[in-house]
C-alpha cells in the first residue's frame, strides 16, 4: 500500500498513540457512568476520541492523493530542544531539587525561565519582547491558579518571602 500524504500519515499515527496510552493510563482510575462520572470519565473518553481522530487521518492519509506528496521533513532539533528544556526547568523552578539543594524558586520565577527558553527555540529571538509577554503570562498565572482557585504553592522563591 502507497502512503499518499506522509504528514498526515505520521500525525495520524501519532495522534493514534498518544489517544491509547490517554486511554489506557485513565482506565486506572474509577470510570463510572455517563449519569455519575468518575475521575477517568473524561481522560478515557478523549483518549478514544483522539485515537479514533488519529485513525481517521490515517486513513485519510493512505487513501486520498496529494498533490505535492507531503513527505516528511528534517527533524526540528533546536526547537524542540528548547521547548523539551523549558519545561523540565519550570518543574524544577516551581518544585526546587530539594536533593541537591536548591530551593523551590515560585511561579513567577518559573513562568519567566519557561518563556525565555522556550523563545529561544524560534528563528528570532527580542528580549523586550519575551520579558513582556513573561509578565503577562505571570499575572495571568497568578490571578488565575492563586486568586481565583486558590491553589497552595510557592509564587516567590523561598529566600525572598522567608
Amino acid at each position: 500500500m502507497k502512503i499518499k500524504s506522509q504528514k498526515d500519515f505520521y500525525s495520524g499515527l501519532m495522534f493514534t498513540a498518544v489517544g491509547v496510552a490517554f486511554a489506557w493510563g485513565a482506565s486506572t482510575y474509577n470510570i463510572g457512568t455517563g449519569a455519575r462520572m468518575g475521575p477517568g470519565y473524561f481522560p478515557l473518553m478523549l483518549g478514544i476520541v483522539l485515537a479514533l481522530l488519529g485513525l481517521a487521518i490515517v486513513f485519510n492519509a493512505l487513501v486520498k492523493p496529494s498533490e505535492t506528496g507531503d513527505k516528511i521533513g528534517k527533524w526540528a532539533w533546536k526547537p524542540l530542544f528548547f521547548v523539551i528544556m523549558a519545561n523540565l526547568l519550570f518543574g524544577v523552578m516551581i518544585g526546587g531539587l530539594p536533593s541537591i539543594g536548591l530551593p523551590p524558586m515560585g511561579l513567577i520565577a518559573g513562568i519567566f525561565a519557561l518563556v525565555i527558553v522556550s523563545s529561544l527555540a524560534g528563528d528570532r529571538f527580542k528580549l523586550k519582547e519575551v520579558l513582556i509577554l513573561s509578565a503577562i503570562l505571570s499575572l495571568g498565572s497568578y490571578l488565575a491558579f492563586i486568586k481565583l482557585l486558590a491553589l497552595q504553592f510557592p509564587v516567590w522563591p523561598t529566600f525572598i518571602t522567608g
